[in-house]
């Protein structure tokens, strides 16, 4: 009987260190890339190299200030609208805390609603990144 708990114990603590090191390597470690409460990719430790996709959505944050720096500078009245896309993201203005106009297919690019950009990225009054997605 006594043997028997301890091979249990011990297949027991065997699974928590298989679990562990499954843990580990699955997502990569300390040092990788994270998505933030808004959707932004930022370091997590400090990782050797940027992927693809973060360096991807890193110029289309860029490139998304820059779309919404040339309709201020034009005098645009932000409220709730499509400022256009940018590689695979689609950029919208809209209200914080959100409100139903900026649930109006008018008010969102249609490129992100048609499927011709997968992702978007939402910006408040002021150009601060809202949410990406």
């Amino acid at each position: 009987m006594k043997k028997r708990k301890i091979l249990v114990f011990g297949i027991i603590i065997l699974l928590v260190i298989i679990l562990i090191l499954i843990r580990t390597f699955s997502y990569g470690g300390e040092d990788n890339w994270i998505k933030d409460s808004k959707g932004v990719y930022v370091k997590h430790g400090n990782p050797s190299n940027t992927p693809d996709y973060v360096k991807e959505q890193q110029i289309a944050i860029e490139k998304a200030q820059e779309l919404f720096q040339n309709e201020k500078n034009s005098g645009a009245n932000f409220s709730s609208q499509c400022l256009g896309t940018t590689g695979d993201y689609a950029v919208d203005i809209v209200h914080v805390p959100r409100t139903s106009e900026d649930n109006l297919p008018a008010n969102q690019c249609a490129d992100y609603a048609d499927g011709k950009v997968g992702h978007f990225i939402e910006l408040d009054k002021e150009g601060n990144i809202v949410r990406i997605m």
